[in-house]
């Protein structure tokens, strides 16, 4: 069995893709934002998304998206691979608004009641713009947290484009989990 850790910036498609290798392989899917979020968009407070976070990743399989860094040391330890949606920024603009019209629309519920609302959109709140200005600093991190000797029990999928990570789900061997 494996524990595998979804990760990219914004608006990449992490829940998607995590959402679909868990129903390849039959694993619970964990999202992170569920964990996180509680209702009227307020945090939970940090023990209790650790404990959350912790409780969730005690089975021996799971397949975890987000990129909590306070729960990291929780997840990274245990997990056996990563997959990194590395998309340009150009891709994630464009997912991450269309997304989030889309989620405007329907009024969607996200976690705990909380949906998209137009204040959020175009506020200070805005994931969109968050996408924008936290792009360059979250590649790079995520570069450097890969690279590092505290994970090299990890397993590694980089993937470049929706259409690359696409086609490696669509494997009949799965590249990297073997």
């Amino acid at each position: 069995m494996f524990r595998l850790v979804v990760i990219g910036v914004s608006g990449c498609g992490k829940t998607a893709l995590a959402r679909q290798i868990a129903l390849r392989f039959d694993l619970p899917h964990i999202e992170l934002d569920a964990l996180y979020w509680e209702a009227n968009w307020q945090p939970a407070p940090g023990t209790v998304f650790r404990e959350r976070v912790q409780a969730a990743t005690a089975d021996e399989a799971w397949v975890v998206d987000g990129n909590y860094s306070q729960s990291r040391d929780i997840v990274w330890p245990r997990a056996t691979h990563v997959v990194w949606l590395d998309y340009g920024l150009f891709t994630i603009m464009w997912r991450v608004s269309l997304r989030t019209l889309r989620r405007l629309i329907s009024q969607q519920e996200l976690w705990n009641g909380n949906r998209e609302s137009l204040r959020a959109v175009f506020g200070g709140n805005s994931i969109v713009w968050y996408a924008f200005t936290s792009f360059r600093r979250h590649r790079g991190k995520y570069a450097a947290l890969l690279a590092s000797s505290e994970i090299k029990h990890l397993k590694v999928n980089r993937f470049d484009s929706p259409k690359e990570a696409s086609a490696w789900l669509q494997s009949p061997t799965l590249t990297g989990f073997h």
